[in-house]
């Protein structure tokens, strides 16, 4: 049996007029959902969460993040997650389905943002100081409306989550010392990359596929990823693979060599060759360390 649940948005819900929000502390969420994420999971919805207080671990898709006062992490719908926090932790929290959010920003798709589109982009901003305080503030202003019966009540809230998105897109930009108008050129070929990537990672695993979809030299789609992810575009593919091979090694009911199959690798033992390598574990290893 599959071990990991997709947790749904009416779960948590305890006001009907807004069934496609949901907004907490921290502290409180812990305590009335622990039951529902102390084990590793996915969402239907979009999650946000900001810690205050405490320390521990965050892991998103197998990837383990430190957490801190000033943690930061995005969450897309289809992310495996888990933590193991101290029980001084706090913060805010709040997550929304997607109609929720782009029904009222028609021209903003929640993939314009890099940490809701991109695999390989980090889903966790450190903040310090200023920025922390700032950001703090736009979710205790979302905490008071969302207890509020204000006028156009949603369509605030709205307003101050895309504030929350615009200003994480700035910090990180920020640790990026590649601001320049090249990166900036560079950062939407590179969108285009993971977007071709989405649609054609089990069946094309050559560089020179990508590069001619976007009309570039192999060189140059490499000189693009190095920039914008410090890693070669060999790198990006073979990452976006690993990581659907772990989702459905947990998601699916299915054998080894069905699952090889599927993600484009005829051969088993090249496919478990190459996951070994990467992962530092085989298949069926990762199956036994994950599925309790």
């Amino acid at each position: 049996m599959n071990s990991i649940s997709v947790l749904h948005i009416n779960l948590f819900q305890s006001e009907k007029n807004a069934p496609d929000f949901y907004f907490n502390t921290l502290r409180n969420h812990l305590v009335s959902s622990h039951k529902h994420i102390e084990k590793p999971h996915r969402h239907d919805f979009y999650v946000t969460v900001i810690f205050t207080k405490g320390t521990g671990i965050h892991e998103i898709d197998f990837q383990k993040y430190e957490v801190s006062a000033g943690s930061l992490f995005f969450l897309s719908p289809g992310q495996v997650h888990s933590w193991e926090l101290s029980p001084d932790t706090d913060g805010y929290i709040f997550f929304f389905s997607q109609p929720y959010y782009e029904m009222h920003y028609v021209n903003q798709k929640l993939k314009n943002f890099p940490f809701f589109n991109s695999p390989s982009f980090p889903r966790k901003l450190q903040l310090q100081s200023e920025e922390l305080l700032n950001m703090i503030r736009l979710f205790e202003a979302i905490g008071s409306e969302h207890e509020s019966h204000n006028v156009m009540k949603q369509g605030f809230i709205l307003s101050l989550i895309s504030q929350i998105y615009i200003q994480s897109i700035r910090e990180f930009a920020k640790d990026d010392e590649k601001t320049s108008a090249t990166s900036v050129s560079y950062f939407k070929h590179y969108q285009d990359f993971e977007n071709l990537l989405e649609e054609s990672f089990t069946s094309q695993k050559s560089i020179a596929y990508y590069a001619s979809q976007m009309n570039i030299s192999a060189k140059h789609l490499n000189r693009i990823t190095q920039t914008v992810m410090q890693k070669t575009a060999s790198e990006i593919i073979t990452e976006r693979v690993i990581l659907e091979a772990k989702r459905m090694l947990i998601y699916l009911d299915e054998g080894l060599v069905e699952i090889a199959f599927r993600l484009g690798y005829e051969e088993y033992s090249y496919f478990a060759r190459m996951f070994r390598k990467n992962s530092g574990i085989t298949p069926s290893q990762f199956i036994k360390d994950h599925k309790h």
